[in-house]
């Protein structure tokens, strides 16, 4: 009985952060056009305020040259934008390269004390009312600016999250075949969150902000853009999501890099939840406790626990009653997990042989991220989580 129990729970959780969660989405903002409940809405393109392009950067000689030729190529009026680098702690040469740069300003310290500090520190030096976070190694598109400031005509919003797009290639790995379509489908559910309520935090790689909304944050924190963005969600402003300002990046490199990534993001993650509980209190943050819930506590907390737990207490339900029939949806259940399973053994083997085979890529990399979310888990409870000023990329 108990068994039976814990099997349904277990699969409710992973059918419903997977999948359910989307559909309910889908589900509620058609309800909210059919009964004429619009978006808040955005004022005239024509809105065009001082706007301050943030770069933090830690021995990123490399991505220099791409990065600021980049920002000069952002339409929007040059004169309204202010450019701010913080490379405290570089010691490549890359603070010499960008002070002979005209219009950029540059922030730097010997010292070395970790990228939330850097943030914390060059805030200071923001003059403008919006400030715009972008990392080193991504490219934004054109439009990028015009689409973030059009969202912030209303005073509504907080904040704007940009969207990331994964640049892929013929050849990719695991890791860029199923990181690109983890994040096609993430853009599509932060577009029906923000559709309904409030996009659910941002990534780091493209956000923006009210400068004035900006708090100091803790300098171990691990997910610096969900920290500030959610604190600005949890103070009754809307975060909105700007599919048309995007950041492109390579992929990780391979599994290996992603895999470290991950277990990043998952203590990032835990320690997210626990700094951050008053977001679930639904008397005081509304919808946006059930969308945080449902699109990143589970996934963070509950989902890859349960995806591994399941195919145990799975297989006990099976053996104990002995019946191995599809007519047993226990046994059906067990056996789509085998093949999962063994799916992705395959995307294993054959991408340690470099051989491409995108549909076993796909379920290689799910099983992966699941299980570096449980190593993550178990990182941040030992303690022994750091702050990495790392060139690879953040997810949510």
């Amino acid at each position: 009985m108990i068994l039976n129990l814990l099997f349904w729970v277990l699969l409710f959780i992973l059918c419903y952060t997977y999948f359910g969660y989307a559909l309910v989405l889908w589900l509620f903002v058609g309800l909210k056009k059919v009964f004429g409940r619009r978006q808040i809405s955005l004022e005239s393109d024509s809105y065009e305020p001082e706007v301050c392009l943030f770069v933090t950067a830690f021995n990123e000689k490399e991505y220099i040259g791409q990065k600021v030729n980049n920002a000069f190529s952002l339409d929007y009026p040059k004169e309204k934008i202010q450019y701010v680098w913080v490379t405290d702690g570089s010691d490549d040469g890359s603070p010499e390269i960008l002070k002979q740069i005209e219009k950029l300003e540059v922030y730097h310290q010997p010292e070395r004390k970790g990228k939330m500090h850097a943030m914390n520190r060059g805030m200071k030096f923001v003059k403008a009312p919006i400030v715009i976070f972008s990392d080193s190694n991504t490219v934004l598109g054109k439009q990028t600016i015009r689409e973030i400031v059009k969202c912030f005509s209303n005073p509504k919003v907080g904040c704007v999250a940009g969207e990331k797009r994964i640049v892929q290639n013929e050849e990719e790995a695991a890791a860029g075949a199923g990181e690109g379509l983890y994040w096609n489908m993430e853009s599509w559910i932060k577009r029906k969150d923000w559709e309904l309520n409030s996009a659910v935090g941002a990534v780091g790689e493209l956000f923006a902000i009210r400068t004035e909304l900006f708090e100091e944050v803790e300098t171990d924190t691990l997910l610096d853009d969900f920290i500030i963005s959610l604190r600005i969600a949890q103070r009754g402003y809307k975060i909105a999501y700007a599919p048309n300002a995007y950041a492109e990046e390579t992929a990780s490199l391979n599994v290996k890099e992603e895999l470290k990534r991950k277990v990043r993001i998952a203590a990032g993650g835990i320690q997210t939840i626990i700094r951050l509980k008053g977001l679930l209190n639904p008397f005081k943050s509304g919808i946006l406790s059930w969308q945080y819930f449902s699109h990143k506590v589970l996934r963070w907390a509950f989902a890859p626990p349960a995806l591994f737990l399941l195919f145990i207490i799975n297989l006990l339900l099976v053996v104990n009653s002995n019946n191995w029939t599809v007519y047993n949806i226990n046994a059906t259940v067990l056996y789509l997990q085998v093949l999962c399973y063994i799916a992705a053994a395959f995307g294993w083997y054959f991408e340690n042989r470099k051989v491409r085979m995108k549909a076993l890529f796909v379920p290689y990399y799910f099983v992966m991220i699941n299980y570096a979310t449980i190593l993550g888990i178990i990182r941040y409870a030992k303690g022994r989580q750091t702050v990495n000023w790392e060139k690879s990329k953040r997810a949510g």
